[in-house]
């Protein structure tokens, strides 16, 4: 019989997931707000600038249910947690994103 799982894992696991969420969903936002909030003098510019946290919070909400799943079932099992490997992927095309949104800000 497996040993049951400490709760206090199990919900850490959980706020980390919330966590997760609640960034991607800001992304989503900036997205919007980028969209149809920034004015640019050219259109495309204002995509180039709104798409990428659209994506990037639609792949990060997606992300973080397949890591907390994959979390949950290594710590029912007695395993060591994988590495989310994602995660730094996630920070380099952040501060890509912010040097492309920074030209486009200057260049407009």
């Amino acid at each position: 019989m497996a040993e049951e799982l400490d709760y206090r894992f199990s919900l850490a696991n959980e706020r980390t997931y919330l966590a997760w969420i609640r960034t991607a969903l800001a992304l989503v936002a900036a997205g919007v707000v980028a969209a149809k909030a920034l004015n640019f003098d050219h259109e495309v510019v204002r995509w180039i600038v709104a798409i990428p946290p659209l994506a990037a919070g639609a792949a990060l909400a997606v992300a973080a249910g397949r890591q907390e799943r994959r979390y949950d079932a290594a710590m029912r099992a007695g395993r060591k947690l994988p590495e989310a490997r994602w995660m730094r992927g996630m920070g380099v095309a952040l501060g890509l994103y912010a040097v492309v949104a920074l030209v486009a800000i200057v260049l407009d």
